[in-house]
């Protein structure tokens, strides 16, 4: 079955394999392309790390992630701002296509959505001369509602976008299909995205009905309710062309069934609902 063009996040696999691990399987598969989180790349060391991934010439499509800005005082949000100049680092050195930023949520005993949106603005601000200088797209992934709270504040792709037109140059969006394929607006704003070259990745993975978890339970291609093909021809039409990432969180299901059957699978998906 064809994987041009596919993507594995590596979140998708990690209870199965550390990052070598992942890395030949992916290869056995005839993958070419992933994305690592940084524990898993702090588990195997920065500098084996690269070795792992600049020897088996994978493409990384993302480095996930950076983010997490709000914080409860002016401390806080600069060490937050201090550990995403790392991580942007930690992705120029793999040679990563983006770095994505799961934005953060409300800061401890706040009810402030207004002030955490603000102190998304400021961080990103803070840390984007770091990220030009290292030639670091930096993607902001606008995450579903119900991560307001805790995980982003940033919600809809037309919130993100409206961050990127703030700050300019350097930032553009991840677009995760299990967080945004309710939004109305969406076909709009993913045009939006693509007339001003904003689209820097496109993840993927079902939203099942019922979701039992809300962190831990996506679905796998095909077994939910979302549109792949639909969404994908509006995200072709706006001008991007890059991989499709398969990144799915399954605690119950995905991450206890053997490592090579979950890349089977999403081969297997890819070519058929995707």
């Amino acid at each position: 079955m064809r994987t041009e063009g596919l993507s594995i996040n590596l979140a998708t696999v990690r209870r199965q394999w550390g990052l070598r691990e992942a890395v030949e399987a992916c290869a056995r598969h005839g993958i070419g392309a992933i994305d690592p989180w940084r524990d898993q790349v702090a588990a195997a060391g920065l500098d084996e790390a690269v070795r792992i991934v600049k020897g088996s010439g994978m493409r990384l499509t993302g480095y996930c992630r950076g983010g997490m800005f709000p914080a409860a005082d002016a401390a806080g949000r600069a060490a937050a701002c201090d550990d995403n100049r790392r991580a942007i680092d930690e992705a120029a050195a793999l040679g990563a296509d983006c770095l994505v930023l799961v934005v953060g949520g409300l800061p401890p005993g706040s009810r402030d959505l207004s002030a955490a949106r603000d102190m998304v603005v400021e961080g990103i601000g803070q840390v984007l001369d770091h990220a030009r200088a290292e030639k670091m797209p930096l993607a902001i992934e606008p995450l579903h509602p119900m991560y307001a709270a805790d995980r982003a504040c940033v919600n809809t792709l037309g919130q993100a976008l409206d961050i990127c037109d703030q700050l300019g140059d350097g930032v553009g969006v991840a677009i995760d299909t299990y967080h945004v394929w309710w939004d109305p607006e969406l076909e709009a704003q993913i045009a939006r995205a693509g007339a001003g070259g904003r689209i820097l990745a496109h993840h993927v993975c079902d939203w099942l009905v019922p979701t039992r978890d809300l962190l831990l339970d996506r679905g796998m291609m095909g077994d939910g309710v979302i549109d792949f093909p639909l969404i994908r021809r509006w995200i072709e039409a706006a001008g991007y062309r890059g991989p499709q990432e398969v990144e799915i969180f399954s605690a119950a299901d995905w991450w206890t069934r053997p490592g090579d059957e979950v890349l089977a699978t999403c081969i297997e998906r890819y070519n058929k609902v995707c």
